[in-house]
């Protein structure tokens, strides 16, 4: 069963950070600047919480908040479901859709290790029902 380390050796483990005191502004940028649309807030080497679009959206935005004066540690949702390098993908797909979110942080040996999104999870499964899809053609193509 495909676990999460694997999936992070396969995509990259590059993950953006933000620290709570920092401004919404800031996060904001830093995830227009690396295209992605969560970043995961760390205290002291620590996951504390995580910054979602939709955290901008909904506690800034909607809101009427200042993001240059809002810190992240206002809108972020607090102490978010983490997984380790160990979970299996499908362990963590139904977290996903049973907590309806979109972003999962890995912790490994105590650390920060990656992020795996649903976009993640759903690239995986197509590329695995690809390899399906083509090794019973060419089986049926022997028969």
């Amino acid at each position: 069963m495909p676990t999460a380390s694997a999936l992070l050796d396969r995509k990259g483990r590059k993950i953006i950070t933000i620290e709570p005191g920092q401004s919404v502004l800031q996060a904001a940028k830093a995830m227009n600047q690396a295209h992605i649309g969560s970043l995961v807030v760390i205290e002291e080497g620590k996951v504390v919480g995580i910054l979602s679009e939709r955290d901008i959206l909904t506690r800034v935005v909607a809101m009427g908040r200042d993001p240059e004066n809002t810190t992240v540690r206002v809108v972020m949702t607090p102490d978010p479901i983490v997984g380790t390098g160990e979970s299996a993908l499908d362990e963590i797909r139904q977290v996903m859709r049973q907590e309806r979110i979109r972003h999962v942080p890995i912790v490994e040996k105590g650390e920060l290790s990656g992020m795996i999104s649903i976009g993640d999870l759903n690239a995986e499964s197509r590329e695995a029902l690809s390899a399906t899809i083509t090794t019973l053609e060419g089986y049926i193509r022997q028969g």
